[in-house]
């Protein structure tokens, strides 16, 4: 068996099966593992979907950001802007199932030796402490207060973590640092409004540069930040967005030997 991972798809499914077929995906032994944000801006939301829900115990994944609001949208909480390519998974004869399926998905991953995440690590966790508190959110998703987390989820603040926050703050705070995050300072505190690729105002830097608690040999692989067009980031932290909807080639990983796979759309 040998798992795949590979960056944000967004609705992309050409390159995706291409690639698949590039590596001889076989779902009967492989895995194909999504760093988030399947959906969304790209032309082929719905059937991207479908193939990734038909692929079965075949197929892992963590939420993005484009996932999470396709949900809210979905709890009538938001509308969907005028960016959006969603209308068709909301208009879908299966879209209680597919959403249902999707709502049940984690926000951090552990594959092997990797932790997969849509926008990464902020460097005051270490991963044990990430997945708890994942976890914590992934309850409330599948849990009867979830319409109240997507009512409270949009918006900046709080900025830094505590253990002390109580929900919505709480679910939102964790939510940003696992599915929005780009720049932080080396304590923590989120900076949502810089798209770069690796500058912003000090004190904030890419959370990957800070001086973390997570251990050098723990291995991170994200997505999520296509203007870093998959550069590397450091030891063991692979970025996997390489802009595919934005005109960059999607990127596939394999998980054994760490190669990297590239197909424009």
């Amino acid at each position: 068996m040998t798992d795949y991972a590979v960056g944000d798809v967004q609705g992309c499914l050409d390159p995706l099966l291409q690639l698949l077929e590039t590596v001889a995906f076989d779902a009967k032994q492989d895995r194909l593992i999504s760093v988030g944000d399947l959906i969304n801006r790209g032309p082929k939301s719905l059937e991207t979907l479908r193939f990734c829900y038909g692929l079965g115990d075949s197929f892992k994944m963590v939420l993005g950001n484009h996932d999470l609001h396709l949900l809210a949208i979905a709890h009538g909480v938001r509308g969907p802007t005028p960016k959006d390519t969603l209308d068709e998974i909301l208009n879908a004869p299966d879209r209680e199932q597919l959403l249902s399926w999707l709502q049940q998905q984690p926000l951090l991953l552990q594959i092997g030796q990797y932790h997969i995440v849509h926008a990464g690590i902020p460097p005051i966790w270490d991963l044990p402490t990430a997945h708890r508190l994942a976890a914590e959110v992934s309850s409330v998703l599948t849990s009867n207060v979830a319409g109240d987390y997507f009512h409270h989820m949009y918006g900046n603040q709080p900025a830094l973590w505590s253990e002390q926050l109580t929900s919505p703050e709480r679910w939102r705070v964790i939510t940003n640092y696992l599915t929005r995050m780009r720049f932080c300072t080396a304590e923590g505190e989120l900076e949502l409004e810089s798209k770069s690729a690796v500058k912003a105002a000090l004190p904030y830097k890419p959370w990957f540069a800070h001086h973390s608690q997570r251990n050098a040999d723990d291995k991170i692989i994200f997505g999520h930040w296509a203007a870093l067009e998959g550069r590397d980031c450091g030891n063991n932290i692979f970025a996997l967005d390489t802009g595919c909807v934005w005109g960059g080639p999607m990127r596939l990983m394999n998980l054994d030997t760490q190669e990297y796979f590239h197909q424009l759309a």
